[in-house]
């Protein structure tokens, strides 16, 4: 049965609701994030992350260093004038001073065996890095939204007025038509729909510059979604839930506290800096002497192996200076995000009177409509019976207009003070 009757309401509505393009407002919030070049940056900081992530582990590969070089020393042990008084012939001879020049030409290679925690706690603190540039550009394409809101719902805004315009150009137009056998017959002058003539002439006014407006506002929002948007587009109101909570979750709220785990992992930086290092090294070599043999005097080559450990026990309370230092950087992100909170609840306790206060004029303004729309039906039949004027019948009818009008301002303008309250408490919109 639901069936039948959904193919009965379709093939009731004409076939352009269905053709016609619709936009909404999540889906340009969606698309002005993807449009604008500021969304580059998230891959970017993504694959810097990654380099630095692999620079990092680079770390406990083995480091190769060569090296070079020449000493001339000007006093040398000579072991001839301390065997010269031996008693044994031709050791003099035997015995030569160590040359004064030393060559060398080294590969020096280290492996750290132990670093204290040190890379590992360096990548938590690039992951956190990359946290905060994807948050911050976040924060940034938020920003957007705000413009996109003030496009988005002025559209709206002239397309209703245009539809309430166009409604009453056309009830003025089959007025005047009607006039017209009126005038024909003597029963009114040429004033009266001269009255009317020049507010039909007015009324054309309105819709051009409604139209040139309206195709500002479409280009603009064009440009900041990166689509193509024009007078055939459907915008529609987005579904905005009637309780709305104060929750926040404004992405400037996720940076602060990001930038707090930064320092936080700042910290345990500074912990491995002061835990021991353990290395091995080996040196290979050429040169004359060849190693620690000094009394070899010829090139050669040779090796050397070993171990070490450093251990930075002493540095001055250098460390405790840059703790204190954090510890005063994270009460400061605290007093920022307690101020913000604070900001953020102001705005929300001022969009909430504005929504009461709109919901209230909505209500008036439907009374006001009710009542317009009979003592307009009385005008007309006042001025058939020639009691009153075409200008007073006119501005009986303006006052009808621009009730109905206030009435769509109004109607529109809670919507998007809605939408700015999902916004500033940092909600998404369906």
């Amino acid at each position: 049965m639901n069936r039948k009757l959904l193919t009965g309401f379709m093939l009731l509505v004409p076939f352009t609701v269905f053709s016609q393009k619709i936009m909404t407002l999540r889906e340009c919030y969606d698309k002005a994030m993807s449009a604008t070049p500021i969304a580059a940056e998230r891959g970017a900081w993504s694959q810097i992350s990654a380099v630095k992530d692999k620079n990092l582990s680079k770390a406990w590969l083995p480091s190769l260093d060569a090296g070079g070089t020449f000493i001339y020393n000007s006093s040398v042990i000579d072991m001839s004038s301390l065997f010269g008084s031996l008693p044994i012939p031709g050791i003099t001879d035997l015995i030569k001073p160590m040359p004064h020049e030393q060559y060398k030409l080294t590969l020096d290679i280290n492996q750290v065996i132990y670093d204290g925690g040190a890379v590992k706690n360096a990548k938590i603190l690039e992951k956190t890095d990359l946290s905060i540039n994807q948050k911050q550009t976040e924060t940034d394409l938020y920003k957007l939204r705000s413009q996109i809101n003030t496009c988005y719902f002025n559209i709206l805004l002239l397309g209703r007025q245009k539809e309430i315009i166009g409604n009453y150009l056309e009830l003025i137009s089959k007025r005047i038509q009607s006039m017209q056998s009126s005038l024909n017959n003597g029963i009114i002058t040429k004033s009266d729909i001269d009255v009317l003539s020049s507010e039909k002439i007015k009324l054309d006014q309105q819709l051009k510059e409604n139209e040139t407006l309206k195709g500002s506002l479409l280009k603009i929002l064009s440009s900041l979604t990166g689509s193509e948007i024009d007078g055939s587009t459907g915008l529609i109101l987005p579904a905005i839930p009637d309780e709305m909570s104060k929750e926040l979750s404004r992405p400037e709220l996720d940076l602060l506290d990001l930038r707090k785990e930064q320092l936080s992992a700042g910290l345990n930086v500074l912990e491995s800096k002061r835990l021991p290092k353990a290395f091995t090294f080996a040196t290979l070599g050429y040169g004359n002497p060849p190693g620690n043999n000094f009394l070899k005097d010829e090139f050669a080559p040779y090796f050397m192996l070993g171990a070490s450990i450093k251990w930075n026990i002493f540095d001055w309370n250098k460390t405790k200076n840059e703790k204190q230092m954090i510890s005063i950087q994270q009460g400061i992100l605290d007093n920022r995000k307690t101020d913000l909170e604070e900001t953020l609840n102001r705005l929300l306790d001022g969009k909430n009177a504005e929504i009461a206060n709109l919901n209230s004029m909505l209500e008036s303004d439907t009374a006001l409509i009710a009542i317009r729309k009979r003592i307009t039906a009385s005008s007309e039949s006042q001025y058939e019976n020639g009691t009153i004027t075409a200008t007073e019948l006119l501005n009986v009818m303006n006052s009808e207009r621009q009730a109905v009008i206030n009435y769509e301002i109004h109607k529109i303008n809670l919507e998007m003070v809605k939408v700015e309250y999902l916004n500033i408490s940092g909600k998404e919109i369906e």
